[in-house]
């Protein structure tokens, strides 16, 4: 077994059940799938498997019409792997009225070859926790992102704060201000801890940023007794992971419904 296989094995068997929703406040069964709803009228699909789930468009339409019914839901989050043997999910999808979003790495690796190397000269990198800091991160997010500047982010990361299940918050800062940031989420009872929300400034791109944080995040993990990281990356962030030894064992397309 090579070891994309081996990593893409490790992803299937402990990290898509009810670790990929560490926040919920609601889930429903539904054949093979978990109908998972978030705070902030959010829904989210995941399975592990729909090998033998039967005719997909069907299955769709049953998820649909369970989200349609509460009126709290505003949008729905299907997220697809490559991987899956799942015929005509997407074709199915997007007669359901689901728009496809660009396509993610899936990347898997071992924390400790992220976690060395120098820091990056003029850069600190802290973990953040009061209120102040974790609005002005999430400010800054919303602008690197290109985003209209919200609360919702800021005010769904405090609540799961105040959860204290293990998510950290880690931001890199120069020239007295915040210029990058990301989570950091350990996956319980699993050899995994994720990377996810990595933001740079535009301006501060190419200067070790995200390195920085990713070196941080990995020690963190290790401090925690996770060996392996994950983290679905676009393509600026994917060649940096991978010059740290992650591998892409896959790729995630998340399909939106949004009422």
């Amino acid at each position: 077994m090579s070891d994309v296989e081996r990593f893409r094995r490790l992803y299937d068997e402990q990290l898509r059940t009810e670790a990929e929703t560490p926040s919920q406040i609601d889930v429903v069964r539904l054949g093979p799938l978990r109908l998972v709803t978030f705070a902030g009228g959010r829904g989210f699909v995941t399975y592990r498997d729909l090998t033998g789930a039967g005719q997909i468009d069907v299955l769709i339409a049953q998820a649909l019409e369970h989200y349609r019914s509460d009126p709290r839901i505003r949008s729905v989050r299907w997220k697809a792997r490559a991987h899956d043997h799942a015929p005509g999910l997407a074709e199915a999808l997007i007669q359901n009225g689901f728009v496809a979003g660009a396509a993610e790495s899936i990347m898997v690796g071992e924390a400790a070859a992220l976690a060395v190397g120098e820091p990056t000269p003029g850069v600190s990198v802290r973990r953040v926790v009061t209120e102040d800091d974790v609005r002005a991160m999430s400010a800054m997010s919303d602008e690197a992102f290109g985003d209209e500047p919200s609360d919702e982010m800021a005010d769904a990361l405090l609540r799961r704060l105040a959860l204290n299940d293990g998510m950290q918050l880690w931001v890199a800062e120069a020239e007295g201000r915040m210029v990058g940031a990301g989570r950091l989420e350990p996956v319980p009872d699993s050899d995994f801890a994720g990377f996810w929300g990595g933001s740079v400034l535009k301006e501060w791109r190419g200067r070790g940023i995200y390195r920085a944080l990713t070196r941080a995040r990995a020690r963190a993990a290790l401090e925690l007794g996770r060996t392996l990281i994950h983290s679905d990356s676009t393509e600026h962030s994917r060649p940096i992971l991978e010059r740290s030894g992650l591998l892409k064992v896959s790729s995630a397309t998340a399909y939106v419904w949004e009422r």
